[in-house]
């Protein structure tokens, strides 16, 4: 039986250098058992020789090791078993870090405008909506290359410096009557069409203004999760018009005040 069963918690390989050690030292016992060699193990993680001796005393005293005579060590099943709960908690750990600090965090994707090679540093822009990355860091903002691209291609970046300079684009609002209230056919479609002219996209919500883009014969950008979406492409930097049916009026000029972006509404009304 042995003296005192560990707590998953105590033991945690993560909690501190002496759990991590304990850790080492077993996986070397498991892999050379029966007959351990204290200084090998030793040489194998960088601890002296004294300090493997005192760490076996210990694994034998909780139950993980057996010892069966002068240098010969097992590693029990209460051993194998906090192995493996404790693999479990460094795999899941890595993960973390893997997917949601470094891939999340440290690196972000731009489009190559030329051919980038990985490592090397390059100017970021925004443009259309889209951030950019160049070949040379001359500009306000830089990052390093994770991969390799091509102009044209997608290229993953990291270690930025400095603020990518461009300005926040704005929101047209034309409210479109509800189909009660007579619907598409209450706005001047000559009127959005030419107002259509001047920005980047078209959104609508709602199908009033669905309507209206059709009589207009405007092809709308954004038809679905319009908010949501209308909200990202002005702080990308791109001016919207957007048709949207009065109920729907208040969702979209919510979104856009949560990340202060200027907007207006127009009265686009048939005369």
């Amino acid at each position: 039986m042995p003296k005192n069963a560990a707590d998953p918690e105590e033991f945690g390989v993560l909690q501190s250098k002496r759990n991590a050690t304990r850790y080492q030292i077993l996986v070397q016992i498991a892999e050379r058992q029966p007959a351990v060699n204290q200084q090998e193990i030793a040489d194998a993680i960088g601890i002296t020789a004294q300090a493997v001796s005192d760490y076996l005393q210990d694994l034998v005293e909780h139950g993980y090791v057996n010892k069966h005579g002068r240098g010969r060590y097992e590693v029990t099943k209460e051993g194998v078993d906090w192995l493996i709960s404790q693999t479990d908690e460094l795999r899941h750990f890595v993960q973390h870090v893997s997917e949601d600090v470094i891939g999340q965090v440290e690196i972000e994707t731009a489009m190559a405008t030329t051919e980038i090679s990985e490592g090397e540093t390059v100017s970021l822009t925004m443009q259309d909506g889209i951030l950019r990355a160049m070949s040379g860091g001359t500009g306000s903002a830089t990052a390093v290359a994770v991969t390799n691209a091509e102009a044209g291609q997608d290229v993953g970046i990291t270690n930025f410096d400095g603020v990518v300079d461009y300005d926040l684009g704005s929101v047209t609002i034309v409210s479109i009557p509800r189909v009660q209230n007579g619907g598409s056919s209450a706005v001047d479609s000559n009127r959005i069409a030419e107002m259509a002219e001047s920005h980047d996209l078209i959104a609508v919500g709602g199908v009033e203004a669905i309507a209206v883009a059709e009589a207009t014969d405007l092809e709308p950008d954004i038809r679905f999760g319009s908010p949501s979406a209308v909200q990202e492409a002005a702080a990308k930097g791109l001016d919207i018009l957007l048709l949207s049916s009065t109920e729907l009026l208040s969702a979209h000029t919510d979104k856009l005040r949560e990340q202060n972006l200027s907007y207006e509404v127009v009265d686009v009304a048939d005369t």
